[in-house]
Parts: structure tokens; sequence; C-alpha cells
């Protein structure tokens, strides 16, 4: 019975432990770049060792993408698609077959947004995104965001 507690107590903590791992931090701004025009800047940084994947990947990859949702507003128009703003790496696996295109330290995702109106709003919306150290990967998380347009 002791061993089976042992054990119980063994795995609780070491899933408790990878469950708190988080290698990312995000941050959120918005920055005005003209008339009703503004960048929303979604700013990661990353712990030493660890790698963001970014949004498009090679065929051959095997990891989830970041993937940004945009939460609909009448408010204002999406100028584009998201731009990555950081030193990409690619990561080549010859054992298994695969690479990927990730991210270490920082990338900056930005999003350009045109006002309809001189207006207060927020830009809202969800990441989601995996990450991943050279021993292991941890599943995917999504984290929501706003961004106040004043």
């Amino acid at each position: 019975m002791k061993k089976i507690l042992l054990i119980a107590v063994i795995l609780s903590t070491a899933f408790i432990s990878q469950a708190q791992l988080n290698p990312v931090t995000w941050t959120y701004s918005a920055v005005k770049v003209g008339d009703k025009t503004y960048e929303i800047h979604l700013k990661a940084t990353i712990q030493n060792k660890w790698h963001l994947y970014s949004q498009k990947q090679p065929k051959d990859a095997i990891i989830d993408p970041t993937l940004f949702v945009i939460n609909a507003n009448p408010l204002f128009s999406l100028e584009g698609k998201i731009k990555e703003v950081g030193k990409m790496e690619v990561m080549k696996d010859a054992t298994l077959g695969i690479s990927a295109n990730q991210y270490s330290n920082t990338v900056d995702f930005v999003q350009k947004i045109k006002l309809k109106a001189n207006v207060k709003t927020n830009f809202t919306g969800s990441v989601s995104y995996q990450t991943c150290d050279d021993k292991k990967c941890l599943p995917p998380k999504k984290v929501n965001f706003s961004v106040a347009l004043n």
C-alpha cells in the first residue's frame, strides 16, 4: 500500500510540475501609426532553450503552428495578415525526417488595422500555440487577449 501511495505522489507531483511549466510570456500593445491606423503587437517572450512555432510550417512538420483567431469587430478592418517579426529558425530532424519553423527568445506578431471612425474599442481574440525544447513538447495552449485602442 505504501508503494502505491508513493508512486501516486510521484506521478501527481510530476504532472503538477508539468502543468505549471509555461515557457512563453505574452504581452500585447497597440501603436498608432497613422490616422485611424494601428499596429497591434502580440509579442511572445520565450524562455531559454524553448521554441515557439511559426504560423507557417513546412509540409513535413508535425507540430501545431501558432494560430491567431481575431474576434470580429465592426469598428475596424484588418489590413493584411499577421506578420512575424523575429529571427526564424528552421529545425531539421534527420532521424525523424521532419522539420519546423520556429523562434527562440522573442517574436513579435504584428497585425495592422484601420478604424472606421475615431472611436475607442478593443482588439480581441486568442492565440493557440505549442512550445518544445530539445527533449519534450508541451501540449498546445490557448490564451485570450484584449488590446485597448484609444
